[in-house]
């Protein structure tokens, strides 16, 4: 692929991001050519990181707290004035500006997120809520501008349009459609900001001058973070700062930027100096999430009212490659949140033990019967039926725990499956599958019958068949029901076997859960004593264990079987499966998202308390190299499996592949696409 193609790629424009910044300039009170030089500097600071929407605070042209001053003509005159000289300086610069400025217009003074970019005033939107009650007088200075729609404003000598049915829309970067409302506006029952959003806004800005008090700071994130969630878009927040008045109140110039509900950055509050809080607003996400979510169509098309005008504007030149402002999380399904991991996890694990309590009374059994390997995914569910059986107030024999070593069957995992049944008092057994194994290898006139060391798919499926086979005749004679191991991330890549094989059970309890999740789950078990010590030492020993299928004998010399080293790392193929199934993206943006998350080990955080011995990085090539793995199995041969699989809880939003649920595709269908898109747009290095 050309060096254009390669920085095309690395061009975070290019998928779908706008990089936004809340500014909290320096200011005077009054002083409007000392107010006009900060909101320049801050807005070149701004351009320097290659912002693409700068959001300054309310009135900071004139600054906000100086009450009757704002219906000086003086003050007013130089306002006017000094918005001119901040449009003629903006030519050269690259973001468009929401500065906040008191104009009139037809005899009434209004309070107004004014939108400059390229040498021009791009339009003027007025404050729509005034606050009249405890410290906040506005009605004693400015008109709302709720009923102004469809108007034109005339500032420094130019036209604009004005009023608040104003939507700002670049015509070179798809998704970049901006919305500004101011302070009080976003405190009303129905903000401006929801109607806009409906409308297509995707980042919905806040110009503030809100004094802080105790507990503030704290409602002002949860109204941030709702209204992205609410409206299926980002939402910047950026409040008066250092230097307005502090007569009677206190400024504390708190920025924040939201996405979905979730925090992207934060400034400092109580700033020394001027505070320029970026991040990068993934656009592309929001227009997915508003076109899988039926609500918001529904919604936006009950809108009434008014329409929105749009004004758009050309964006700049792409800068190329600038890097990601963002954090992009490398295990998607874990917990990340320090302060709800142990919530989090609890509700993961619950949800698996309540599904399965459900199903177990619902089917009137005796008996829970599961295969029992020594690995990561009958181990998790092996000490959620534990849980279901203390919960039910049953013994643990309750469980009939089955081992069944064959061909490839290691000591250690062997050993790590009895150890694990003992620790926790289950019924434990064990069958030898390789005599049966060698008799239908035998009927079938498989070459390893007759001594040849033939190891293919039938080899293979032999063994896995017969696991599933004896658990489901298991549970006919003891009255009993089996419980499914496999995890989602196998369910993605079709990394079972069909049939009577680990596909089917009658309760896939792990379908919801992924690899990296089921891993981090016992994590958490073991580190929040969920067991005894007994099982804690036996959690951890399997943790570290080699993840194998364990159906082919290794040559002499070398390692066993590896599933990792065969269809590639899970870490990746859960990050390239939560993208794709949760937002549908195109393969070059997983890709680019992947080489962000992934390149280095000390770039970005890592789920708390995973192991540093477990860190790993990726490059571009290993990157697209185990994506397109992944997009042959998941789109073009594993589908048939997913459709008839068992019964199974939802874990995570980041969904399921059940085809009652979140997944529903045809077995037959092409890769093509996936391919074709990744091989045009994702260089090989």
């Amino acid at each position: 692929m050309s060096d254009g193609r390669s920085k095309e790629f690395r061009s975070m424009h290019r998928h779908g991001f706008v990089r936004v910044a809340t500014c909290t300039p320096r200011v005077r009170p009054a002083d409007v050519g000392f107010n006009r030089d900060a909101i320049l500097a801050e807005a070149r600071r701004a351009d320097a990181a290659h912002v693409d929407l700068a959001v300054f605070p309310e009135l900071c042209v004139s600054s906000y707290a100086i009450d009757d001053l704002h219906l000086q003509a003086a003050l007013l005159d130089a306002v006017a004035v000094a918005l001119g000289e901040i449009a003629a300086a903006s030519a050269t610069l690259a973001p468009v500006l929401l500065v906040g400025a008191p104009l009139r217009h037809e005899g009434r003074l209004y309070n107004c997120a004014v939108a400059i970019a390229r040498g021009e005033i791009l339009g003027v939107t007025p404050k729509s809520y005034l606050p009249n009650y405890r410290e906040y007088y506005e009605k004693r200075w400015f008109a709302h501008g709720r009923s102004v729609a469809g108007e034109t404003i005339r500032v420094a000598g130019r036209g604009a349009p004005f009023g608040s049915d104003l939507i700002f829309e670049a015509e070179d970067l798809p998704g970049f459609v901006f919305h500004a409302e101011i302070c009080e506006d976003f405190w009303s029952a129905v903000p401006p900001s929801s109607l806009a959003a409906l409308a297509g806004a995707t980042i919905l800005a806040n110009l503030s001058a809100s004094n802080i008090v105790i507990g503030k700071s704290d409602e002002r994130h949860l109204l941030c973070a709702s209204q992205s969630a609410r409206a299926v878009a980002a939402y910047a927040y950026s409040a008066a700062g250092p230097g307005e008045s502090t007569t009677d109140l206190a400024w504390d110039g708190q920025g924040v930027i939201y996405e979905l509900g979730d925090l992207l950055a934060e400034s400092d509050r109580f700033p020394a100096e001027p505070q320029l809080t970026v991040a990068d607003v993934d656009a592309g996400r929001i227009l997915a999430e508003r076109m899988r979510m039926g609500t918001y169509g529904d919604a936006a098309e009950a809108l009434t009212g008014r329409p929105f005008r749009r004004v758009r504007f050309a964006h700049r030149p792409d800068p190329g490659d600038i890097g990601l402002a963002r954090r992009i999380r490398r295990f998607p399904y874990v917990p990340n949140r320090k302060t709800h991991l142990d919530q989090d996890c609890y509700e993961a694990f619950n949800i698996q033990v309540e599904g399965l309590r459900r199903r177990f009374e619902a089917t009137r059994a005796a008996h829970m019967v599961i295969g029992v390997s020594g690995g990561l995914d009958s181990t998790h569910a092996l000490i959620v039926a534990a849980k279901v059986c203390d919960r039910l107030g049953l013994p643990r024999t309750t469980i009939l725990g089955f081992t069944m070593p064959g061909f490839a069957t290691g000591e250690t995992t062997k050993a790590n499956a009895w150890r694990l049944m003992r620790a926790l008092g289950v019924a434990a057994e064990e069958i030898d599958i390789r005599p049966a194994a060698r008799q239908m290898l035998a009927d079938m006139r498989h070459p390893f019958a007759a001594g040849e060391p033939v190891y293919d798919i039938a080899f293979e499926n032999v063994q896995a068949g017969l696991r599933t086979d004896y658990l489901f005749r298991l549970a006919n004679q003891r009255d009993g029901f089996v419980i499914g191991t496999g995890d989602l991330s196998e369910l993605a890549l079709g990394w079972c076997t069909y049939g009577v094989g680990d596909q089917m059970s009658h309760y896939a309890v792990n379908a919801g859960v992924p690899k990296t999740l089921i891993q981090y789950l016992i994590r958490w078990a073991e580190s929040t004593d969920q067991f005894d010590r007994a099982t804690d030492a036996v959690l951890e020993d399997i943790l570290a264990t080699e993840i194998s299928p364990e159906l082919i004998p290794p040559m002499p010399g070398q390692p066993i079987q590896s599933t990792e080293a065969t269809i590639g790392p899970y870490e990746l193929h859960d990050f390239f499966l939560y993208h794709i199934l949760r937002y549908g993206l195109a393969p070059s943006k997983v890709a680019y998202l992947a080489l962000e998350a992934w390149s280095d080990v000390e770039k970005g955080s890592w789920p708390i308390d995973f192991p540093q011995s477990a860190r790993r990085a990726y490059d571009l090539a290993t990157i697209r190299k185990w994506l397109e793995v992944f997009l042959r199995r998941f789109f073009a041969t594993s589908q048939f499996k997913r459709s008839a699989i068992p019964n199974g809880p939802k874990v995570s939003a980041g969904g399921a592949l059940s085809p009652r649920g979140d997944w529903r595709a045809p077995s037959d269908g092409s890769a093509a696409p996936w391919l074709d898109e990744l091989a045009a747009n994702v260089p090989e290095r």
